[in-house]
């Protein structure tokens, strides 16, 4: 089902929760929504610039998210302000929550970097997932979480992104 409506579009607020607290929400256009995937686009919802040093998001970013009901994890695309496609920074996840017009995601610090052109693919943060815990508290979740990364970096080194987000 596409959101779309004689009074404009949709909006949703995007949730992300990091061990049980709310780490930052934001408003988003919904774009779409199948049943399984949920689609939406915001603009860059950081203060200011977050520079890793191998890309900058930035006030003027587009980011369009995709998030799974049945996946552990979400691809958003990032573009600069100019339209640019600057890559796709996926975050390991439980799957998706949408109800009462909030997406509600719970990040489990595994994520995943992929250049426009595909050629620099970076697993990040797993010193934070073995920090976290996780593996003892919820071994079937932390499992999860690193079969999602597996995932997603095959993936990205062989058939790229996009055959996912077709």
């Amino acid at each position: 089902m596409y959101a779309n409506s004689a009074d404009g579009p949709a909006t949703v607020e995007v949730v992300l929760v990091k061990a049980g607290r709310t780490k930052i929400s934001y408003p988003a256009e919904l774009l779409a929504d199948d049943g399984t995937r949920v689609s939406v686009r915001a603009p860059w919802a950081g203060e200011g610039v977050r520079d890793f040093g191998f890309v900058r998001f930035e006030p003027g970013d587009v980011f369009t998210e995709h998030y799974w009901r049945d996946r552990w994890y979400s691809v958003k695309e990032v573009r600069a302000a100019g339209g640019a496609l600057k890559g796709h920074y996926c975050d390991v996840t439980r799957p998706a929550e949408l109800s009462g017009g909030r997406l509600v995601v719970e990040d489990l610090d595994l994520d995943l970097w992929v250049s426009a052109d595909g050629t620099d693919v970076r697993r990040l943060d797993e010193d934070e997932f073995a920090e976290s815990g996780l593996a003892a508290r919820d071994p079937d979740a932390a499992a999860a979480a690193v079969a999602a990364l597996d995932e997603l970096d095959a993936l990205a080194r062989e058939a790229g992104l996009g055959t996912l987000l077709a």
